[in-house]
């Protein structure tokens, strides 16, 4: 009786999807590096940015995330660990189902995995990473192992099923154990995995046909799953499109305020000249500070309130920073128009506040609160 490892390298002796996976996984990760991502650690907002699964993403129409997740690392150990998995499981499992059947496996696995994640965490972990995937591959391999058990030699079946499993088991104990691994889609890759091996099962010799019963049950129960798991995703606490826009509009804000601030001290400059009339610095403060001071105000008052979203404080200051600024400068300028001291004292107590404001601003996102800085689960 031939060993399994002879039988497959005899029917397909090159595997071509597994190497093109890992490649794939190697490139985006040194793509990532180049956009700032850490060699040992990546921030959750560089993963975010290159499409990891996150329930405020994902559910903001982005469900691609479901898909592109399986493809991010979050560190060189953690890409290293997946992808020696990967090859050598991979390779075993490209050649018992083929290079196509094999493809279909691992993204099925991944996307199950990751949906199982979002389900479990409440959409409110950062998640990437590829062995979501590999856990199908493995779940893949113990049922095609399991289905050709009879046509096996017995110790190159218990080797292989036992060794599968061990590993397996092994793996999710290790994320009970330590934090920062998604479980969750750990478990529910190998589900999808088992599912996907029984519905694309393909015998190992010529002779034989897989059996049709198992293919529509397991087709049916991964329907069914995926129904399920869909009614059970939990709405999320605010829309990341909000988010970002949020970020945008505060990064063009604060850039702003610097330009305002220089527009002010050339206007402070100039007024001490001779020839320089009160009517002249109110008309300049209106249009270059007051002006623009209310216009950033109207911009950040339009985003959403949302207090869940991670930048809400700081919207929150930066809304009431503006106005203060927009009032001092109206104020100040009536008061030159007017010579009158007490609009300009009250111009003075308004630039007081809004100077504590900004001696002692909220931390930015990413900094204390949020999807950058919250929980992460590397698959």
């Amino acid at each position: 009786m031939p060993s399994l490892h002879d039988l497959l390298r005899a029917r397909q002796p090159r595997v071509r999807v597994t190497p093109a996976l890992i490649a794939v996984n190697v490139l985006v990760f040194l793509a990532m590096l180049g956009s700032g991502a850490g060699l040992w650690h990546s921030p959750n907002g560089v993963q975010l940015s290159w499409g990891a699964n996150f329930g405020p993403a994902t559910q903001d129409g982005e469900w691609w995330r479901l898909a592109s997740a399986m493809f991010l690392h979050f560190g060189l150990l953690h890409l290293l660990l997946n992808m020696w998995a990967l090859w050598d499981s991979g390779q075993l499992v490209e050649r018992m189902f083929g290079p196509l059947r094999f493809a279909t496996i691992y993204l099925l696995s991944g996307v199950g995995g990751n949906l199982v994640s979002l389900v479990s965490h409440h959409g409110q972990v950062v998640s990437g990473g590829a062995s979501g995937a590999i856990f199908g591959i493995y779940g893949a391999l113990l049922v095609c192992l399991w289905r050709e058990r009879a046509s096996l030699h017995p110790q190159e079946f218990r080797w292989l099923f036992w060794g599968a499993a061990g590993f397996a088991s092994i793996t999710i104990v290790l994320g009970l154990i330590v934090t920062g691994i998604d479980n969750a889609a750990h478990v529910g890759g190998f589900i999808a995995g088992a599912l996907a091996g029984l519905v694309l099962a393909q015998a190992l010799r010529a002779d034989e046909v897989p059996a049709t019963a198992p293919r529509y049950t397991a087709a049916a129960l991964g329907v069914f799953g995926v129904a399920l798991l869909l009614s059970q995703i939990p709405p999320p606490a605010y829309r990341w499109s909000e988010e970002a826009q949020a970020r945008k509009e505060i990064s063009e804000f604060i850039k702003d305020d610097a330009a305002i601030a220089a527009d002010w001290q050339r206007i402070f400059a100039d007024s001490r000249r001779p020839d320089a009339s009160f009517d002249e610095v109110a008309g300049r403060i209106d249009a270059s500070i007051a002006q623009r001071y209310e216009e950033n105000f109207e911009q950040l008052s339009r985003l959403s309130s949302n207090p869940a979203l991670p930048s809400a404080a700081t919207l929150a200051t930066l809304r009431r920073y503006a106005q203060l600024r927009r009032d001092a400068s109206r104020s100040l300028a009536d008061g030159l128009r007017s010579k009158d001291p007490r609009k300009i004292d009250a111009a003075w107590a308004l630039e007081q506040q809004a100077r504590a404001l900004q001696a002692s601003p909220p931390a930015m996102p990413g900094q204390s609160r949020g999807p950058t800085s919250g929980l992460s689960g590397r698959e």
